[in-house]
């Protein structure tokens, strides 16, 4: 491991003669350094961002979802978590059934509720609740913040990852104690 780190360390010092090469190294290493504590391979990193942005192609390209409904997808190991808003049963159920169209993904997570298009300060709220989340699983031994992923819609916060039970049950219940959490949802594979 120390060598590989060291290989592209001197790799990523070499191009630093360019002017935008301490942003490069700067990007390069957050992503090394999350990739190499991730449980998950570097392949499915790519392939959730992948998985990501092919359905957000495919909401865009739905009139019916771009115009009426605000639909986001959370890949984690593959594994997608539809959030948002949508006026009826139908454009969510359409969501989801263009979500399993996207190569690779194993399973999805529909919790799109039927509503208006929520407003700019709800959605910061969330992001507030979000980085608290992230702020407390940061304090709480024994867990990697890396291995869980939190998304927060209209107060509720789920959480994914791969983890051990114990870690994913103490991370719920610290999203639990956090102001502004109404539910806490977990979607964690397991390692034991």
């Amino acid at each position: 491991m120390n060598k590989i780190m060291t290989t592209i360390f001197i790799v990523l010092l070499s191009i630093s003669q360019y002017a935008c090469a301490p942003l490069i190294v700067a990007g390069a290493a957050a992503t090394i350094t999350t990739t190499v504590i991730d449980r998950r391979t570097p392949g499915t990193v790519v392939e959730d961002q992948t998985i990501e942005l092919k359905i957000s192609d495919l909401f865009a390209k739905d009139e019916g979802l771009k115009e009426t409904a605000r639909v986001r997808a959370t890949s984690y190991n593959n594994i997608v978590l539809l959030t948002g808003e949508a006026p009826n049963e139908n454009l969510r159920d359409r969501a989801a059934s263009l979500a399993r169209k996207v190569a690779k993904v194993s399973r999805v997570h529909n919790e799109i509720t039927i509503g208006d298009v929520k407003s700019f300060g709800r959605g910061s709220n969330d992001t507030w609740i979000t980085t608290k989340v992230k702020t407390a699983i940061t304090r709480e031994k024994g867990i990697n913040p890396v291995h869980i992923k939190v998304v927060t819609e209209k107060g509720t916060v789920f959480l994914m990852g791969i983890v051990k039970r114990d870690e994913g049950n103490r991370a719920a219940q610290r999203a639990s104690k956090i102001k502004g959490v109404k539910r806490v949802v977990k979607i964690f594979e397991y390692l034991d």
